[in-house]
């Protein structure tokens, strides 16, 4: 049976340099620092991998790739300063694909998948972990426990809409269950809230619990997939479909990416640099290969795609658990 294998170890050597090659001949070259907006906390899966990307792309356009930390209102705040920036190529944002589509459904933020030129890097997957002192020694103790006594197990996530919400809504929705959402305004801040005892359960993901779990202050339960998830110096956890076999899974698709409107060298530089370089890129399949991600260099349509299946699944199961007042079909997002 595959296995996904993190190998977590000492960070990436050589990552945001300050030193860069010259420039190659693209459409667009640079004149200025570009910005990429992270709109979650740092230290989450969404900064690691923007700041991985950043250094790859620094080293094509000759110029400083700025990595800025913008996190509130679950992503939404970064985001509409990106949309609301020059459209001059300049100013980027970043996360999980499927934040674009299920903005709008959350009444966040008023934008759609197909507003922005999308660049996806890798597929991540979300852990249900618990504090070392909670009870909980496997996936049924918790599911019994939620199902026991509704609405009082606390869930760290980083928030509505995040990975770890739609990981726990997934779970909830299929039996039943009721939780205490307890929400933080990043990955790395909920996953640190659970280990401080804050919280009982984390559901975010692999690559923000793995330095965690290997060091046992995170007891992992499940990985929300049909495979088990192996990581080095810790062992196996068992894929969540041991325990709920006909659970409806969607992938996690992390990247970066700019409004619909921007000029149109910079979209043709970024393809040119998506398709000859990032998809050959060793840094970034070293980083997947550490972290428990899937390699998934893709832009243009197949990008487009890929979220909107992924935004399908995130938004209407956001609108059936009562979380999105808005119907996602008002919008244009088909159920899957």
């Amino acid at each position: 049976m595959r296995r996904l294998v993190i190998i977590v170890s000492a960070m990436l050597v050589g990552i945001g340099t300050l030193s860069f090659a010259a420039a190659q001949d693209y459409p667009w070259n640079p004149e200025r620092p570009i910005t990429v907006i992270v709109p979650w906390a740092a230290g989450g899966a969404t900064d690691q991998l923007v700041r991985v990307i950043a250094g790859e792309l620094e080293a094509e356009l000759g110029q400083s790739v700025v990595v800025v930390n913008q996190p509130g209102a679950s992503g939404s705040i970064g985001t509409n300063n990106a949309l609301e920036a020059r459209m001059d190529g300049y100013t980027w944002t970043s996360g999980a694909v499927e934040n674009l589509g299920t903005y709008g459904v959350l009444d966040m933020l008023d934008t759609a998948l197909e507003d922005w030129h999308v660049y996806l890097a890798v597929a991540n997957v979300a852990v249900v972990s618990v504090n070392p002192n909670a009870p909980y020694q496997d996936m049924g103790d918790l599911l019994q426990a939620l199902q026991d006594a509704p609405g009082t197990v606390s869930v760290a996530t980083a928030g509505v809409g995040s990975s770890g919400h739609k990981a726990i809504e997934t779970i909830a929705q299929a039996e039943g269950l009721e939780y205490r959402h307890v929400t933080y305004e990043g990955g790395n801040p909920a996953v640190i809230a659970t280990v401080g005892g804050e919280t009982e359960v984390t559901p975010q993901l692999a690559s923000e619990q793995a330095e965690m779990i290997r060091g046992n202050r995170l007891r992992p339960l499940a990985v929300m997939s049909i495979e088990p998830l192996e990581i080095e110096g810790y062992g196996v956890i068992p894929p969540i479909t041991d325990w709920l076999p006909d659970l409806n899974l969607s992938v996690a698709y992390f990247g970066i990416w700019f409004p619909v409107g921007v000029p149109d060298e910079v979209v043709e530089t970024m393809d040119m640099i998506w398709q000859d370089v990032i998809s050959d890129s060793d840094v970034l399949r070293r980083y997947s290969l550490e972290r428990g991600a899937v390699f998934t260099p893709f832009f243009g349509d197949e990008a487009q795609e890929r979220g909107m299946a992924t935004v399908q699944l995130a938004a209407w199961s956001l609108y059936d658990a009562g979380a999105a007042p808005i119907n996602p079909e008002d919008l244009g997002i088909p159920r899957p």
